[in-house]
């Protein structure tokens, strides 16, 4: 029984009967106004023209949300547009949803009142009085046992007002919702929606993990060494790296505020020489070979070429610490190469698992081209190959 009752406790039934009614208006006053003008033909066309208004998916669409679904941003409102019509299918739709919603509307609106001119008719009969009059169903006699009857008509009265606002909610849902355009146009949005938060993450990992490395590796150093000379240089190293890990991810977050920021602050190659300066500050021995026009190389590449980078002297700090490290760049035949070189000491994680070592194959993916990662001859390399096209 409380289930039952359990739509009345809610404003959207209400609101919905209100779309309902307020659908009926326009043709109640015309009908008062000009009875001989007033056909179904008329109302038919008319809501047709209507329809082909481009702006009134728009009016529909703000009113369907608001009354049917009680949310203007979120839940079923999402599935309702509020866009004008872009195409002779959203017009076509648009003029069935209208001439839907004033049948629906009428159809609903003449059940409850002859509902209600029953119950009073039942009511006035049981109570020894005569019909109001305008009910379908006469009503014979006066008699009492006629007030057993009385919640007959008013449980229907309750299953129209509940039934038609769900009907025309799920009618809005399929007629006032985006077309296969549309939904394929928002997956595309998501998509990149996705895709840029995934970059941004792989941003923050390798930029924010390289400084942090460095860190904890010239801490560690410099307290093993108890040189106040090597102190100074490892603390210089720090602050160096620090800040350019700050001004990373002042970038990163500047692209989280400003969509609309182009990525050309983004480190390149270009910016390489830090990198390997700060890997020798933080006692790895890297002897690195650069070869070809690397400043003819694309931004995009060049910028995923540094992360590439970036991240396999980090992992080389982390893992293997101050080692030989061998790193070759080589520009030549529309073709990038990026070759990272150590020892794999005893002991160090060789699975090659890692979030970082699957985003460097990710970096290369997306750039068409591919990333090896893993031993080699005792070594521990990283070789990507990324076309410049």
């Amino acid at each position: 029984m409380v289930r039952m009752l359990r739509p009345f406790t809610r404003a959207v039934t209400y609101t919905r009967w209100l779309h309902l009614s307020i659908a009926i208006v326009w043709p109640s006053l015309w009908l008062f106004i000009d009875e001989a003008w007033w056909t179904v033909g008329t109302a038919t066309v008319l809501l047709g023209l209507a329809g082909l208004v481009p702006a009134m998916r728009v009016v529909e669409g703000f009113q369907a949300r608001l009354l049917l679904t009680g949310r203007r941003d979120r839940g079923e409102s999402e599935e309702i547009v509020v866009t004008p019509s872009a195409t002779w299918g959203d017009r076509g739709r648009m003029v069935v949803w209208l001439q839907t919603r004033l049948f629906l509307g009428a159809l609903a609106s003449h059940l409850a009142v002859q509902l209600l001119f029953l119950t009073v008719d039942l009511v006035s009969t049981a109570l020894g009085g005569g019909r109001a009059g305008g009910a379908w169903l006469p009503v014979e006699g006066r008699h009492w046992s006629h007030a057993l009857l009385v919640p007959v008509p008013v449980v229907l009265a309750a299953a129209v007002v509940v039934g038609s606002g769900n009907l025309i909610t799920r009618i809005a849902l399929r007629l006032l919702g985006p077309s296969p355009a549309e939904r394929l146009a928002a997956l595309e949005e998501r998509t990149e929606q996705l895709l840029e938060r995934t970059r941004i993450a792989r941003e923050l990992h390798d930029s924010i993990g390289h400084a942090l490395t460095v860190a904890v590796v010239q801490a560690g150093a410099a307290r093993a060494a108890g040189d106040p000379a090597f102190t100074d240089r490892a603390l210089g190293a720090i602050e160096e790296t620090g800040r350019a890990a700050l001004e990373d991810l002042e970038r990163v977050l500047g692209v989280l505020r400003e969509s609309g920021e182009p990525a050309s602050g983004r480190p390149t190659l270009a910016d390489a020489d830090r990198l390997l300066e700060s890997a020798r500050a933080s006692g790895a021995k890297v002897d690195a070979e650069v070869t070809g026009p690397v400043e003819t190389v694309p931004g995009p590449v060049s910028r995923e070429g540094y992360r590439i980078l970036q991240e396999s002297l980090t992992n080389v700090l982390r893992h293997a610490g101050a080692v030989p490290v061998r790193v070759r760049v080589h520009v030549a035949d529309d073709t990038l190469v990026l070759a990272i070189r150590n020892p794999l000491p005893a002991g160090a994680p060789g699975s090659g698992r890692g979030s970082g070592l699957r985003g460097i194959r990710e970096r290369a993916a997306l750039l068409g081209g591919r990333a090896r990662t893993g031993p080699d001859d005792g070594d521990w390399q990283v070789h990507a190959t990324l076309p410049l096209s």
